[in-house]
């Protein structure tokens, strides 16, 4: 990272005077794998004239010959290897935002880069695209505390909190089962764990509030939903287009009404192509009770291997469903743009 701008207006080009920037000399290599439950890594402050602020551009590093692996992906068993960038990218990682800044004071606010959905497999080469997604939050120092039991602490296991299926938050436990969903918003929300071999658990209702950390359950009490067989959902996206920018995500709407999603991310850039292993098993789910009381999760039958898929591309949205997963069986859902 090399700066951090912000500007006024919302359609300010990288070329503007009225600009004002957090520059990191030398550029700062942040591994996004250990921002993980919590930790942040504090980028800098600057001074800004009072007003609000309306675009902020997060400026990266090129990778050139004296430091090819400025940006970098590490294939799991594989070895590091060069993200390649938009060109785009530098001018900066453009970004809409809303921040009051007021006369002689302080707003802190932390960019929260989506690891998972960021990196982007093109085609069988071997190569990953970069393409950044990230948000901007005030550091709340509110969110969700909690534990997965210890046999699903593994980095394949998601802990998320999420608003009619949209994820604002996500984590991986760590080694002890525990994770911690901070910085989030004061808000009412359904918290989802997701991990291989085993059905989702939802946890309904969840509370945060102001300046307080929710604590979910006990290490003794892990989130521990049953086993599960599985099935696929698989296919490819067409936009027409090169590279493919498009996201697909399964999801599941409970009987309670509540919508979530199970699994999502960027399709393979080169050929478009997702797949999602998705549990047979019905979701477990349970209403939020704050402690000392205990969790009470029933099967919520009625959903049971049944997903509806969204395809996302160029602001558009495309759905299919619900599909039927069932074990062992991949079923293949296309989708093409516009």
């Amino acid at each position: 990272i090399q700066k951090v701008r912000v500007h006024q207006s919302s359609t300010a080009s990288e070329s503007d005077a009225g600009w004002s920037e957090i520059v990191l000399s030398p550029a700062k290599r942040v591994d996004l794998l250990t921002l993980t439950n919590g930790v942040l890594d504090t980028l800098g402050q600057t001074p800004l004239p009072p007003g609000k602020y309306t675009q902020m551009r997060l400026v990266l590093a090129a990778n050139d010959s004296a430091n090819p692996l400025a940006n970098s992906v590490v294939p799991t068993g594989g070895s590091e290897i060069a993200l390649t960038t938009p060109s785009g990218l530098q001018t900066g990682v453009k970004m809409n935002i809303d921040i009051d800044i007021a006369a002689n004071k302080m707003a802190d606010f932390v960019l929260d880069f989506d690891a998972c959905k960021s990196v982007v497999h093109a085609g069988a080469s071997g190569s990953y695209l970069l393409k950044p997604v990230v948000s901007v939050i005030p550091h709340y120092v509110s969110g969700v505390l909690g534990y997965v039991d210890a046999s699903l602490a593994s980095a394949t296991t998601s802990v998320s909190v999420q608003q009619a299926g949209v994820v604002v938050k996500s984590t991986a436990p760590d080694s002890t089962g525990k994770f911690l969903l901070e910085p989030v918003a004061p808000g009412t929300y359904d918290l989802v764990l997701s991990a291989s071999g085993h059905a989702t658990a939802v946890v309904t209702g969840v509370v945060v509030t102001t300046d307080t950390v929710t604590s979910l359950n006990t290490s003794s009490g892990g989130l521990n939903p049953p086993t599960s067989t599985s099935g696929t959902a698989a296919g490819v996206v067409a936009t027409g287009v090169s590279p493919i920018d498009a996201t697909v995500n399964a999801m599941q709407t409970l009987t309670g009404g509540d919508t979530i999603e199970v699994a999502g991310g960027a399709v393979n850039a080169t050929t478009g192509a997702y797949s999602y292993t998705l549990a047979v098993g019905a979701p477990v789910v349970a209403p939020y009770v704050a402690a000392p009381g205990t969790l009470s999760f029933a099967a919520d039958s009625a959903v049971g291997g049944k997903y509806t898929l969204a395809a996302i591309s160029g602001g558009v949205t495309k759905t299919a469903g619900p599909i039927s997963i069932t074990s062992g069986v991949t079923v293949t859902t296309n989708f093409t743009f516009p």
